[in-house]
């Protein structure tokens, strides 16, 4: 592998990374709740240690997200069926309503970042992430 092509991705991803971090200004929804919204409304009802493995954090770390998502009503804890002293956490209809509008506003800044690009292009760049972010959990 070539340095200047490292450094070059590097570099790179730190932009995307830091320009990324701003959406909270769509939808309203920061990064973490948007994220933690977006995966409960796909899984469905489900505890700590499992969101905790799914993102690659400390338990503790998504317990205090979870927990600030319930004080604003976006989530409810539900006793867990098959462990009564652990709890799961789906999301609750103001959560979906928010999640689903800053998708909205999400999708429409995505349109106009990638408007210029081809099918093509859009295509096979959303294929290389899912396999950048596949080797995370390999």
């Amino acid at each position: 592998m070539k340095t200047e092509d490292l450094e070059l991705l590097d570099y790179e991803l730190v932009v995307l990374i830091r320009r990324t971090s701003l959406d909270k200004e769509l939808g309203g929804l920061d990064r973490s709740t948007y994220t933690l919204l977006t995966q409960l409304s796909k899984s469905g009802p489900v505890g700590v240690k499992a969101l905790a493995s799914e993102f690659r954090l400390d338990i503790s770390t998504i317990s205090r997200q979870t927990t600030v998502l319930e004080a604003k009503g976006y989530v409810r804890r539900l006793p867990d069926p098959m462990d009564g002293r652990s709890s799961n956490f789906e999301v609750t209809e103001e959560g979906l309503y928010r999640v689903m509008e800053a998708k909205k506003a999400r999708l429409a800044r995505h349109a106009q970042l990638f408007k210029d690009w081809t099918d093509e292009e859009r295509h096979t760049f959303g294929v290389l992430l899912a396999r950048l972010n596949r080797t995370f959990i390999e």
